[in-house]
Order: C-alpha cells, then structure tokens, then sequence
C-alpha cells in the first residue's frame, strides 16, 4: 500500500499488482496440481511413499517450471520496452512534427484548451528524454520495467508454487492411511484455496469473500478435472 496526499487527505493505493499477481498464479496452481497428482495416485491405490515421492518431484519441478516461466515472461516484457523506446527515440529525430502532433492530441483527449496545449507540448519536446517517455506512457501505454522484474517474478511465482505445493501433499506425509490422507488433503487444500482467496480480495478488492468463492470454485474445480484425468489413467 502506498498513502498519497492530496487535497489535505490521505489516500491508500495498492502498489504490488504485479507481485499478487505472482503469488496468485504460483499459489494457485501449487494447491492444484499436486493435490491432484496426489489425489489420482491414491485413488490408482499407489503407495504412501510413492505419493509423497512424486509428489514432492513434481513440486520441484513445477516451482523450477513456472518460475522460470515467470522470468521469461518478466525480461520479455522488458525488451518489448527498450524496443518500442528505441523507436520512438528515432522517430523524435526522423519525424519530429508527427511526434508533436501526436503529444498534443493526447492533451486534446483531456480537453485542454490549444494556447494552453502548445505551451505544454513546447515544454515537453525540449527535453528529449521526457518527451520519449511521454510518448511510451500516454501514447504506447508501456510503463518502464522494474529492473529486478524478471528475478523477483521468479522469485514469487516458484515459491508460491512451492509452499502451495506442500499444503495438499503434507497429510500424504504424516500418515500411511491414504483414503484418510486424501479426505485431509482435499479438506485442507479447499481451505487453502479459500483463505488464500480471501486475503487476495482484501489486498485488491472490496469484495474478500466474492473473492474466496471464486478461488475456492475455480481452483475446485481444476483440482477436480486433473484429479478426475489422473485417476482415469491409473
């Protein structure tokens, strides 16, 4: 949350969308697919041990994935950046009228008055820099990348996967009765699955419990599918 004044009062903002975002989507199918992994290897009547040993391979394995999924994601999307920048900075040089136009009519979309227009443009266009970064803001809609985007987005989303990975496997671990493992997997995984859904909501919306049903509906319901695939094929 970040509080800004304006007008003499305080207002809250919530500045972490990209790394909810993260959290969401390691979380998300952290709780998923290892319960279903789980789910449909109890149901074939595998093994404790192979349970938890698979288990625990396709946790590792799916943190290392979808992290660096999440880092490929994250530095192409900072590349997209530099390469549109580098074309509007070459566009300031070979068409600079066109980019002056284009700077006033974005002004014109908030119904700025034309004396008040120009002098604004004037000003921006001085300054080469500024002027570019307008044009990737206002006309492109492209925000500059944070430069650690691509490890913290790792970072997130592979131990999200992580921890969310462990919650569904963990009863798998405490007992060698694995209809009992499965009933506690499935009650604490949608209980996971609406708690984390819950305090998402409370983080970036006026709706926590709208947002805990719908986690709780769509993670149950792709929990579910790939619990129902697996068992089928075992």
């Amino acid at each position: 949350m970040q509080d800004t004044f304006i007008g003499g009062h305080q207002e809250k903002h919530f500045t972490a969308g990209r790394n909810v975002r993260d959290v969401v989507i390691g979380m998300a199918d952290g709780l998923t697919v290892p319960f279903a992994l789980a789910a449909g290897l109890a149901g074939a009547q595998a093994g404790t041990r192979i349970i938890v040993t698979a288990g625990l391979a396709e946790i590792a394995a799916g943190a290392i994935a979808m992290g660096l999924g999440g880092y490929l994601a994250a530095r192409t999307e900072s590349e997209h950046y530099d390469s549109e920048k580098q074309r509007e900075l070459a566009e300031t040089y070979e068409k600079p009228e066109q980019e002056v136009r284009e700077v006033a009519d974005v002004f014109r979309q908030y119904g700025l008055a034309e004396p008040l227009i120009q002098a604004v443009v004037e000003s921006i266009s001085k300054d080469r820099g500024r002027w570019v970064d307008f044009m990737m803001r206002f006309e492109l809609g492209l925000e500059m990348p944070d430069p650690n985007r691509a490890r913290l987005s790792a970072m997130w989303i592979g131990f999200s996967y992580l921890i969310g990975g462990m919650v569904p496997l963990t009863p798998y671990m405490l007992s060698d009765d694995i209809n009992h493992s499965l009933q506690v997997s499935i009650v604490v995984t949608a209980f996971a699955l609406t708690a984390f859904g819950y305090l998402k909501g409370c983080m970036t919306t006026s709706h926590p419990w709208k947002s805990a049903l719908q986690t709780l509906g769509i993670g149950g319901t792709a929990a579910t599918v790939a619990y129902l695939v697996a068992r089928s094929i075992g």
